[in-house]
């Protein structure tokens, strides 16, 4: 479909706002998705085109938070194989399901991942304090609770990827002894891998545009480094705040749509 020059200049200042808002925290497609559809695009299209698009920018803000990632390439390579296998089952739902199968629960699994984000400090001190009393050994890959609260988040990542770095980080946030930094690295390491694998899918079987998708690969990846350069001297409460502020608006739009 043709764009005409003002569709393409939102199309990219788009790619480059949800470029940065994904490395920072997540929930980029609530800015790309809308301005996809306002082109005329259908929405299945618009969401193929989008997931390609937004691969540069993932990985760009992974490479951003390179310094983070230091000692953290066990914890990612097991969690990354979750995400593989979630990100290409999700894409497979997008083509079986109606487009509206996943309308109705996103918005609450947005609210209780803002929960646990926000209460993070106080379980995560909560589950220390138990530890230390019963002697029970802290695992630093989060176990088989992190692996399978990953996979389930992929799922729906490889289906639409809005807001699903909150997830992310809420899950890794309650399970993992870490800081919010290090954590947020590993999430955009995962939002990668999820894009990239539902992006091959997608190449294969699906209708996609390939204006939008140059756009907002180049606009992405853009804004993945200026999101890397901004989170990255974020405090944590700073942070955390942010990712409730941007997670609220996630579920606005979400109810909205």
């Amino acid at each position: 479909m043709a764009l005409s020059i003002w569709e393409a200049l939102a199309v990219f200042a788009a790619g480059i706002g949800a470029g940065t808002i994904n490395t920072i925290v997540g929930s980029g497609t609530l800015i790309t998705f809308p301005v996809l559809l306002a082109t005329g695009l259908p929405p299945v299209t618009a969401t193929v085109s989008n997931a390609l698009g937004l691969i540069p920018g993932s990985v760009s803000g992974a490479i951003g938070y390179r310094a983070e990632l230091k000692g953290q390439r066990r914890l990612v390579l097991r969690l990354g194989v979750a995400a593989a296998i979630g990100g290409l089952t999700g894409a497979m739902l997008l083509l079986a399901l109606p487009e509206t199968a996943f309308e109705t629960i996103v918005p609450v699994l947005v609210a209780l991942a803002l929960v646990l984000v926000v209460l993070q400090p106080r379980i995560s001190a909560r589950v220390q304090r138990r530890r230390a009393r019963t002697g029970t050994v802290t695992r630093t890959d989060g176990g088989p609770a992190l692996f399978s609260g990953l996979l389930l988040a992929s799922v729906y990542g490889g289906y639409f990827t809005a807001a699903q770095g909150i997830i992310y980080l809420s899950l890794m946030g309650i399970l993992l002894e870490d800081t919010l930094q290090r954590l947020n690295a590993v999430k955009n390491v995962l939002a990668a891998i999820v894009n990239s694998i539902a992006a091959l899918f997608f190449l294969f079987v699906a209708d996609f545009d390939w204006t939008a998708v140059l756009l907002i690969a180049v606009g992405s990846a853009i804004g993945g480094q200026v999101g890397a350069k901004v989170g990255r001297r974020l405090p944590a409460p700073v942070l955390r705040t942010f990712i409730v502020v941007v997670g609220t608006f996630a579920i606005v739009q979400l109810l909205l749509r």
